[in-house]
């Protein structure tokens, strides 16, 4: 590793701070789903194109990002990223006037873009500021941040946006056109304020990391192979199994960990809990989190390998989803949440495992894990699709609408299993495969 400084401190605050802006910007989603739900009289799989439209935009933008990253640094990447994320929190404003679904879908999108640029400069610049033996630690301090602030967030746009939805759900069926039109739009009117402050902190931060000081890294080099007198990388970035097994492990644990935190309020809701109480909900998944990443960065890796790390979190998610399915009413609630356990770690361990030994291509590589948090666009919508198939079988045999939505809710809950299951897979296997056999 390469700084310029020995004392990486400041930038790991720093960073920190940043992982932070991602949280509470990204932990809102659970708030928002069920909000966009009764705004835009939307069903349960097209409430959860919020998740879509915020996470899609790393399946845009991830490549094009690392290019912009190498062109104007990390740091201006940054800021860039930063004020493009509040570009698309005013978006909001004119969303939320208009009571448009696709303006809304939109600013989370642009939102998104800006949050990509950021992360594809901030999660390998942390992976890679120190040994690779530890960067699982430092990834599990970032999570602490971006967690922290991430309930932070699910409270403060909880208590802004979900106020009175209750009343005006159980309203909606019984008042005319007119009156339901009055009764959204004073709902609208409440993503104003927060909105405009999210983008004024967003500006400020974005002017200030300009000014940060952070010191320049980059990956070990990997091996150079001599050809007719010219070194040459012996691989391409295809000859690495394990950077694509990671990719797709990630994909599939940013699914699963955006159902635990963005589901959790709306299941909380179809169970007959109140919204003031269910409110709180996804602050449980992240608390959950926040505890477990404090044990990684106490453990690992003096006490324990990351690969170990890894093993035991996806154990834990295939127990913790099994328990969703065989229990009901609170209790399931609480199995939602206790995935915050088997989730702090997956991501902070898989990132230093794929972007062991790949050198030059740490940054390209990178760009691809970026991409895989993509899965949090497309498996929630899933899980939404089955909830709604699920209630309408239900419908068919006749069971009461009190009933199907929460059994539809609970049993949708198994598509978390598969998720598990390849992630266990990567941290057994997957990740020691360095190339292919001949």
């Amino acid at each position: 590793m390469n700084t310029t400084q020995k004392n990486n401190l400041v930038p790991i605050l720093i960073i920190g701070g940043l992982f932070a802006i991602f949280g509470f910007v990204t932990w809102i989603n659970g708030a928002l789903i069920p909000f966009m739900k009764t705004l835009n009289e939307l069903t349960e799989a097209q409430s959860y194109f919020v998740a879509t439209a915020s996470y899609i935009s790393f399946v845009v933008m991830a490549l094009p990002a690392s290019y912009v990253i190498n062109k104007i640094g990390y740091r201006n990447g940054i800021s860039l990223g930063l004020a493009v994320m509040a570009v698309g929190a005013l978006v909001f404003i004119p969303a939320a006037d208009a009571r448009t679904y696709w303006v809304f879908l939109l600013a989370i999108f642009i939102q998104g873009i800006g949050m990509t640029i950021c992360q594809t400069a901030a999660n390998p610049y942390i992976t890679i500021l120190g040994p690779i033996e530890s960067g699982a630690k430092r990834m599990a301090m970032m999570g602490i941040a971006n967690k922290v602030a991430g309930a932070l967030g699910s409270v403060i746009f909880g208590a802004l946006l979900l106020s009175g939805i209750d009343e005006v759900n159980e309203k909606l069926g019984t008042v005319s056109d007119d009156e339901k039109n009055v009764l959204l739009d004073a709902m609208a009117d409440s993503v104003h304020t927060p909105y405009i402050v999210m983008a004024a902190i967003l500006f400020i931060f974005a002017f200030f990391i300009r000014k940060a000081n952070l010191p320049h890294v980059e990956a070990a080099e990997e091996e150079v192979v001599e050809v007719d007198g010219v070194k040459k990388t012996s691989k391409t970035i295809f000859q690495y199994p394990h950077l694509w097994l990671g990719v797709i492990a990630l994909f599939v644990y940013v699914g699963a960990e955006v159902i635990a935190g963005d589901t959790i309020i709306a299941y909380g809701i179809s169970l007959g809990i109140s919204a003031d109480e269910a409110k709180w909900f996804t602050t449980y998944t992240l608390m959950a989190m926040v505890g477990t990443y404090a044990l990684g960065v106490i453990l690992i890796p003096k006490y324990i390998k990351q690969k170990t790390a890894l093993i035991i979190s996806a154990v834990l998610g295939i127990i913790f989803s099994l328990c969703i399915l065989s229990t009901s009413g609170f209790t399931s609630v609480l199995f939602v949440a206790a995935l915050g356990i088997a989730n702090a770690l997956v991501w902070p361990a898989i990132w230093p495992l794929t972007l062991d030994g790949l050198g030059k291509h740490t940054k390209t590589a990178s760009a691809l894990l970026i991409m895989a948090i993509s899965g949090g666009a497309i498996i929630p919508p899933l899980y939404g699709r089955l909830v709604d198939s699920g209630k309408h079988e239900m419908m068919a045999n006749g069971v009461q609408d009190v009933t199907e939505l929460s059994t539809a809710s609970t049993s949708s809950y198994w598509i978390l299993i598969p998720c598990y299951l390849i992630v266990l897979f990567f941290a057994v296997w997957g990740h020691k495969i360095k190339s292919w056999k001949k």
